[in-house]
């Protein structure tokens, strides 16, 4: 009888891509922030690293927790950032912590290899920057 420890694993391979099908998402027009259809009006379906691209836009946009329509788990929590002091180097930290942990609930996402923010319009807003492995391959989002 052989006995495993959840925080062991299994001796089975790591690899879980091959398990997971096609990542699908309908296509996404960013600057409007609404779907994007064809000329018969259809929705426009991508696959792969295209489509982990949607996914990661939306999951960035969505305050965890709202919406009854989501999972706990999908979404970003930043309410706790709003009228909170602290300095930069931790308000960095913190939004960089809570980005890895909205993005790595996808499983298509193997990792977060890097991350920088850049402040836009004196402070108001902000952009992002990601590069991250997925099981497709490297990709760089800006969000």
């Amino acid at each position: 009888m052989s006995t495993e420890f959840p925080f062991i694993g299994s001796s089975t391979s790591d690899d879980t891509s091959a398990d997971l099908p096609l990542f699908k998402e309908y296509a996404w027009d960013f600057e409007q922030d609404k779907f994007r259809y064809d000329v018969n009006g259809n929705h426009i379906l991508l696959t792969g690293n295209a489509a982990l691209k949607i996914w990661i836009y939306k999951a960035l946009k969505t305050e965890r927790f709202d919406y009854l329509a989501y999972s706990w788990q999908y979404g970003i929590e930043l309410k706790p950032f709003i009228g909170k002091v602290m300095s930069v180097q931790e308000r960095y930290s913190e939004i960089k912590r809570v980005i890895t942990e909205c993005l790595m609930v996808n499983p298509y996402i193997k990792s977060i290899d890097s991350f920088a923010i850049d402040q836009q319009k004196k402070g108001e807003t902000a952009g992002l920057t990601i590069g991250l492995t997925t099981v497709y391959g490297e990709m760089n989002i800006h969000v």
